[in-house]
């Protein structure tokens, strides 16, 4: 069996319904597959493969957790993180749409609003498909992501906030840009919904190298717009959610308090301004999740509530001690922003001995 996720599970992702509906073959799909993969693996030097687990024995015993911890590790994939999964899927759908209807394969520019990781995955896939990529970054980004950036061919904005304006100024350029005649390209669910679809391969394979030995009882995970956190949850319906934000930057706790204890989520989407508000002044070492806005927090937070989890909130002493622990107690060489669901953990562990997942997911480039 191939250990490209995207050939793996492919009877399992929404692109495939075009196989299962009759208008594209099996042979048809694999080969599109293929050809991104093999095209991801000239910009990158590797395609996608599955990525290992680690025992986090030494790093749960150095942090006096009695847990039996297990660490899904993602900085070596394709852009250094997750986010490349989630748009490699986004790209199917767009190819599987335009096999169908070559009408629908067009001259739109590709836009993408991000703080380093998931413009990189962008890059790259973009780049893969040959295919023009706007993308929106703070004014504060990573030169090293800036100089990949432009390796990859993409377009560089880099965006202040403007005065009297509420909100993320990368995320309001992009929606700027979308406006103009852009394509969504992203790792929001709101505006690019098949991000799920690829997100899921993480999940699936973390569920697959755990049944033997029991699976998962609890998974701790970091959220910056949450469609990591809401992917993952949806691959492992029997597994308690924990969404992790930092103090400085915590829209979606708030967001849970305003819910409960009624949690009448038919009223949040009816009223979702009520609840999910831009959060002031966004600060943290994990510098990946200072969202101001969790922008996927309603299905991420019904997942949360449907499994029995709660959001959990790590003061910044935590992520940076995270951060700290991981590389003295790993091997994985991650970022602080991929190590902020262990600060959750390290917040508020379970009751009880459980087994616990954290995603470190993105490669530390310090």
């Amino acid at each position: 069996m191939s250990l490209n996720p995207f050939l793996r599970y492919r009877e399992r992702l929404d692109s495939y319904e075009a196989v299962r509906s009759g208008a594209l073959t099996d042979e048809q799909f694999v080969d599109m597959v293929e050809r991104l993969d093999a095209a991801v693996a000239g910009v990158e030097g590797h395609g996608f493969v599955e990525t290992p687990l680690v025992d986090g024995t030494p790093l749960a015993e150095a942090a006096g957790l009695d847990v039996e911890l297990i660490i899904k590790a993602e900085p070596n994939n394709v852009g250094g993180s997750h986010k490349a999964r989630h748009l490699f899927g986004v790209a199917l759908h767009m190819l599987v749409a335009e096999a169908q209807d070559p009408s629908q394969a067009s001259g739109q520019r590709l836009a993408i609003a991000s703080c380093g990781n998931a413009a990189l995955g962008a890059s790259v896939i973009a780049k893969a498909l040959d295919r023009p990529l706007d993308v929106f970054v703070p004014v504060w980004a990573d030169e090293a992501v800036v100089a990949k950036l432009d390796e990859n061919g993409a377009t560089i904005n880099r965006c202040e906030r403007r005065e009297g304006e509420a909100g993320d100024p990368c995320y309001l350029r992009f929606t700027e840009a979308v406006q103009a005649g852009g394509r969504a390209f992203s790792v929001q669910g709101t505006e690019t919904p098949s991000t799920f679809d690829g997100g899921r391969t993480l999940g699936w394979e973390l569920a697959d190298q755990t049944a033997e030995s029991g699976g998962l009882d609890a998974l701790y995970i970091q959220v910056g717009g949450g469609a990591l956190a809401t992917a993952v949850s949806l691959a492992l319906p029997d597994v308690r959610l924990h969404p992790v934000q930092a103090s400085g930057n915590a829209p979606l706790r708030r967001a849970w308090d305003l819910l409960a204890p009624n949690f009448d989520f038919d009223a949040a989407a009816a009223s979702p301004e009520s609840y999910m508000t831009p959060w002031e002044n966004p600060q943290s070492f994990a510098t990946g999740i200072l969202d101001d806005i969790t922008y996927d927090w309603l299905p991420l937070l019904r997942r949360t509530h449907e499994t029995g989890g709660e959001p959990i909130v790590a003061d910044e002493s935590f992520i940076v001690n995270a951060y700290d622990m991981a590389h003295a107690h790993t091997g994985v060489p991650v970022c602080s922003t991929g190590t902020s669901g262990f600060a959750g953990l390290l917040t508020k562990p379970p009751a009880g001995r459980e087994r616990v997942g954290v995603l470190f997911t993105g490669i530390d480039r310090t």
